[in-house]
Parts: C-alpha cells; structure tokens; sequence
C-alpha cells in the first residue's frame, strides 16, 4: 500500500512539473529610440519611402509569423516609458515623466523662463517603499519571479538614478543581469573602447558586465546577443518557463557605424551620419534572427512568446531637417506628435496567434504588464500600484478584435531642450490624447488645442480645432478628468505661482 502511495505521488509530482513547464517562455525585445519608419516592415496601409530605406528582414520574417500592431504607442521619452512597461502605470500617474540622470537627484529637466522646474519623481522607480522622488509599484519580473519563471535582463535598463534600487535589475526581480544599470545610453558601442570603460575616460554611460568582449572586435550589439544566448541556455537546461528583458541599447546615440552592415549603405548612397544609423538598424534585427533562430534550434520556439517594441519614437534631429526621419509621421523622440509616440509592435505567439495578421486598436506600452503576467497565467498579482494597461491577450486569439473607446494618455510637464522650434515639434510641455481616430493635443505654454483625425491625416498638418469646437471640448474633459484621475502633474507658472490648468477647465 505504501509503495502505491509513493508512486501516486510521484505520479502527481511529474503531473505538477510538466504543467509548469507548459508556461510559455516570454521575450520583450526592446528598442532604443528606434522609430516606427526605421525597418523595412510597413506600419502604415502601404510601403513608404523610409521602409525601403532600411533593412530588417528578421522583422519582416516575426511579421508574417505573428501579429503587427499598427497603433502602437509609448511615451516620448524613455524611462517613463520603461517604468510604465514594468508597472503598468501610465507616465501620468508614476510621475516619472521624462527621462532619469545617472547622478540621483539631478534634474534632467533645463531651465525655462515661463515655468518653475518641476517637482517630478526624477530617481525613478523604487519597488521597496515610498520616498520622495520616486513611484513605488511592484514591476513584474518580480511577480514572475515569484511564479518561478527564471527572470533574465539584457542591455539598458534605466529606471532609477544611482544609489537607487532600480539602478540594479537584481532589485527588479530579475536573477541574471547583464549590463543593466542606471545609465541611458552606451558611451560607446566599440569594443575597442571597451564600451566606454577607457581608464581615465569612463562615464556614468560605460556599459558594464563585458570584460570578455574588450578589444574583439565584435559590436555592443552582438557582444549582448551572445549574452543574452548563453543566459537562456540554463532555464532550457532546466526545462524552466524564462522571461527575457532584451533592451538593446540601440539605437540611441552617440550614432557609430556597426562594421558588419554599413559599407551597404554607403553604397546605397546614405550620408555617413545615416548609413551608419542604418547600420544599427540592422545590427538589432540580427540580434532579433540570432534569438529566433536559437530558440528553434532549442526546440522551445512553439513555447515561446516574443513582444518586439520601441520604447519612443525616433530621433528626428539627426540633421538640420526636422521632420523627417519619422516621415510620414510628424517630429520625433520628445514630441506627442506622432513621430515621438507611435512604435513598431509585433507579437509573435505559435499556435496562439495567426500569422500575418494585423491588429488596428490603439495600444500602449503599460499594456504590456497585464499582458505577460496574463501569458504566465498570474490572475490575481499582489501589487501596490493601481495599474493603467490592459491585456492584449484577447486582441492575440482574436486578430478582429478591437479596443473601441481607449484613452490612450501622453504627459509631458518636462522641458528637455531649449529649442527654437519647440511648437513645430510638440516638444516640452504637451499632453495628448488618443481616442479611437481623434488626436488632441494641449499645449501648456498657451494653453491651446490641437485636433487631428488620425483616421485621414497621418501627419497632423489639417489642425482642426477652430472648426471642431465641440469635439475638442468633449476631448478636453476627457483628457482633463484621465489626467486628474492619475495626480498628474502640471507646471507652474513663475508669473502666478500656480499650476497649468488642466484641459478641462479651459472650457
């Protein structure tokens, strides 16, 4: 009798772990600054003349394997996007809305004649407890973690100041870390440079973790890939669900030819400065192959889920010309016009999501939280934050489905650069909406409206709020209610000492 036991529950032992290891992997392949234009995969109704531009046949490849998003959105700039991705709170509601300084404490913010700076939670993100400065929220590698998924973070992480916890991905939830830490962009994707860790030269923005790779020869780019491989070999070994964060530090600046691909685009006829930003470009979407390719050969392909994103529009003052590196989106990283805020999206999922199929609901990068704790199978998370995603799990079985009547919310109280042009590119103080076509946009220097119908002007050049007047004030309230829902800030007038109005009070 005690040896049926026994096999009983031996029996319910190799029952448990073979439903557990059913969980599928997840991957979010995070961009730098990459634009919604730069790949040669078509986020609008047809190809346009930067898709042909560029290079990116693994994208092209993840596109007919799985679903497109072509209305998805993050914040203008980075961390606050980062921080809203691992906590499902939108930029309005952590506060953190612009991007953090490596030196904790130091406002990145410039100085601005008409407003005081702001009081903004400029350290970033703290899971532990609540302290000045910073949004405390529970991120979800740590729920993933806590599940028993094997938590991996790859490349630039950026969601706290130094001497801050999230300067560290171990304090995210994350059991490995390779080069994650609390700087913004590499000093240098050269080996040769060791990656900005020069004795004497090093910056807060030298890349950490890849003493191997120095002096080799082999791209920032690569040298992480390969990290990223090795680290995924353990979980697979182990027949373990795994969560990969790879956050590539490109395409941010300093701009600097990836050897493997740029002499291409010197014979395409770029100018330096373009072929080599093409030349990132398709260094990325190597990495992206590299990885799929390793995990068919692995044999977990059908099991793994991969969420490829940018965390902010492109950056468009890569020359003299503005507004057109995002084409036919208007502006660029900074902006809530569209060339700040839409990104390249798509999901991949064997067996759950039809290939080739395109989704047009309006989606943003806090969605993804509930998505991959709801890919795991994590219902009812103990979290601290109240959250602003939604998952996207249903819209991934059902390619038809759409998100009707979505706030997707853009707040930026921030001023990230002086710069005579400012209007023309809705960069520093703007908040937006997007609701189903409509696009609204608040200027807080003026206190004016713009209105857009997105359904048939793509690049914002018909403003019609002089002729809408009854949409914009609809749109206003709602813009003003979301906005007072989630505390968000607004700037202060040095004149008065009071606060922007919200959008709704103008009316």
């Amino acid at each position: 009798m005690k040896k049926n036991w026994l096999v009983f529950f031996m029996f319910l032992s190799v029952v448990a772990n073979a439903q557990k290891d059913l969980r599928p992997n997840i991957i979010v392949f995070l961009v730098d600054d990459m634009g919604v234009m730069d790949n040669s995969v078509p986020f609008c109704d047809s190809i346009m003349p930067l898709n042909k531009r560029f290079h990116t046949p693994n994208m092209e490849q993840m596109a007919r394997e799985g679903m497109k998003f072509v209305n998805a959105y993050a914040q203008p700039v980075c961390t606050p996007s980062r921080v809203s991705m691992l906590t499902g709170m939108n930029a309005a509601r952590t506060r953190v809305t612009s991007w953090t300084s490596p030196v904790k404490d130091d406002n990145t913010d410039v100085a601005d004649s008409q407003f005081a700076p702001l009081d903004w939670n400029l350290n970033g993100l703290n899971p532990y407890e609540s302290v000045p400065n910073m949004v405390n929220a529970t991120p979800f590698p740590q729920l993933l973690k806590q599940a028993g998924y094997y938590t991996i973070h790859v490349g630039k992480a950026h969601w706290g100041s130094m001497g801050t916890p999230a300067a560290s991905p171990y304090n995210m939830g994350f059991m490995v870390n390779i080069s994650g830490h609390s700087g913004g962009h590499p000093q240098s994707y050269l080996s040769e440079q060791r990656y900005g860790n020069m004795p004497g030269k090093s910056q807060p923005q030298a890349v950490p973790d890849l003493e191997e790779y120095y002096d080799t020869g082999i791209f920032l780019t690569e040298a992480l890939t390969r990290e990223a491989i090795r680290a995924m070999e353990t979980p697979i070994a182990r027949n373990e669900p795994f969560y990969l964060n790879m956050a590539h530090y490109a395409v941010h600046l300093p701009i600097m030819a990836d050897p493997r691909f740029v002499q291409k685009y010197y014979n395409a006829g770029l100018d330096s400065l373009e072929a080599q930003y093409a030349s990132l470009i398709e260094g990325m979407d190597k990495s992206l192959g590299d990885i799929m390719k390793f995990l068919k050969e692995k044999k977990v392909e059908n099991n793994t889920v991969i969420i490829f994103m940018s965390d902010n529009g492109g950056f468009d003052r890569r020359d003299k010309n503005i507004n057109t590196h995002n084409a036919p989106f208007r502006s660029g990283k900074g902006s809530v016009y569209e060339g700040g805020i839409r990104e390249p999206m798509i999901v991949k999922w064997p067996g759950m999501i039809a290939s080739a199929s395109i989704n047009r609901s309006n989606v943003i990068i806090e969605d993804l939280f509930p998505t991959v704790l709801s890919i795991a199978g994590i219902t009812r998370p103990k979290i601290i934050q109240k959250t602003d995603g939604v998952s996207l799990v249903p819209i991934f079985k059902n390619p038809q489905a759409i998100l009707k009547d979505r706030l997707l919310i853009f707040h930026y109280p921030n001023k990230s650069a002086s710069l005579k042009e400012e209007e023309l590119l809705g960069i520093n103080y703007y908040s937006a909406l997007r609701y189903n076509n409509w696009k609204l946009l608040y200027r807080m220097r003026t206190q004016q409206f713009e209105l857009y119908d997105l359904g048939k002007d793509i690049r914002e050049v018909n403003n019609l709020a002089a002729s809408h007047k009854t949409e914009v004030r609809r749109l206003a309230v709602l813009l003003g209610k979301a906005l007072k829902d989630r505390n968000a800030q607004m700037p202060v007038s040095k004149a008065t000492g009071k606060p922007v109005p919200f959008p709704d009070e103008i009316f």
